[in-house]
């Protein structure tokens, strides 16, 4: 299998900005598609959407990223060349009000999840000709956020471990990158007043995940920040 006919797996692939990067990769290439996320229910709606979008195949995994039931997946069948570690949890609370087990959660589903699917991922990418890990992070990994802080750390964790894991492999013809969002349009803004307008369009995080697997072996995108247009709305 050569990189360029390789599946791409998306985790948080059922809805949201996964599922956006989903239907771009549908409508733009004929590599297969690996959507992962815990709700059957939504995978089967997502798989669906994005076959009418034109993707010549569409695997589902019904499955939780935190829990041991991953270890038992063989990700080797679904020859992937893109892993995008996108599923993650906004907890919008100050670091006073938020419980342990709300900390504790933010990393699991934010940084061990992502780190759990590499694990398993990995060892594939390495028998690749070529192979590509984006990670869906944020700008509050950049600086501190007094509203959102245990979000804010997880999101610190997933970028240091990319930054890591993009040393480690540079010297492979593994490509590993970061993209730290703004504010993104999702299911999550949907009971919120605001002007969708003025968020990011959630497929151009999927336009610049294409872009970035289509990079000559050469080059590679450490780390992409994409920011609304217009800069931060309230809420942030």
């Amino acid at each position: 299998m050569s990189y360029s006919d390789s599946s791409v797996i998306i985790t948080g692939g059922s809805k949201g900005i996964g599922l956006s990067i989903a239907k771009v990769f549908a409508r733009e290439t004929d590599r297969p598609l690996v959507l992962l996320s815990r709700s059957t229910d939504d995978l089967v709606k997502a798989k669906q959407e994005c076959l009418d979008a034109g993707a010549a195949s569409v695997e589902i995994i019904p499955a939780d990223i935190t829990s041991e039931e991953i270890n038992s997946i063989d990700f080797n069948a679904y020859e992937p060349g893109i892993l995008i570690n996108n599923a993650g949890y906004f907890l919008y609370k100050l670091l006073a009000e938020t419980t342990e087990k709300e900390f504790e959660d933010q990393f699991h589903i934010n940084v061990m999840g992502a780190f759990r699917l590499t694990q398993k991922v990995l060892p594939f990418l390495r028998k690749q000709d070529r192979g590509l890990i984006v990670n869906i992070s944020s700008k509050a990994a950049l600086k501190g956020v007094g509203d959102c802080g245990a979000y804010s750390m997880s999101k610190h964790a997933l970028l240091g471990y990319t930054r890591s894991l993009r040393e480690e492999l540079k010297d492979t013809k593994i490509a590993v990158s970061a993209i730290n969002l703004g504010q993104t349009y999702s299911t999550s803004w949907e009971n919120i007043d605001v002007d969708q307008e003025k968020l990011i369009d959630p497929e151009d995080v999927g336009r610049i995940i294409l872009s970035l697997s289509r990079l000559s072996p050469r080059s590679v995108a450490e780390e992409i920040n994409l920011m609304p247009q217009g800069g931060e709305i309230d809420p942030v």
